[in-house]
């Protein structure tokens, strides 16, 4: 499994991605919603089985990389790849307004790995 994961925070990247792989999965970091995009964009389709979105990043927030990816026409994937927000904001209008931007979930930080583990599992046996 590959995880696409899009967090500014070196040591919050580090934790995550340490905490990850110790679960068997490869993860693909990016340090902006800029980047978060082009990595996406420039991979090929079905290269990464969800992103994880912090939502507060230079350059394009959280949401706004969410609505670009989704709007990547020309990737089957872009669609239908399952994001998830990962983010300090946990209020019930944070959670809505991930949703709204088109991602699938959302998880508060600090991240808890038995949660981080049944959103996986959720949404990927959608």
């Amino acid at each position: 499994m590959q995880i696409l994961l899009a967090e500014d925070n070196d040591l919050n990247a580090e934790i995550a991605t340490i905490q990850l792989e110790e679960l068997g999965i490869k993860v693909t970091r990016a340090c902006d919603g800029d980047e978060i995009v082009k990595i996406f964009a420039e991979n090929p389709p079905d290269t990464f089985d969800m992103i994880f979105m912090d939502i507060m990043m230079p350059k394009k927030n959280g949401y706004d990389a969410t609505i670009a990816i989704r709007e990547l026409h020309d990737r089957p994937d872009a669609s239908t790849i399952p994001i998830i927000a990962m983010t300090a904001n946990a209020f019930v209008e944070d959670v809505q307004a991930s949703l709204d931007a088109g991602m699938n979930g959302h998880l508060a930080k600090p991240i808890v790995m038995e949660e981080v583990t049944k959103t996986i599992l959720m949404n990927l046996n959608q």
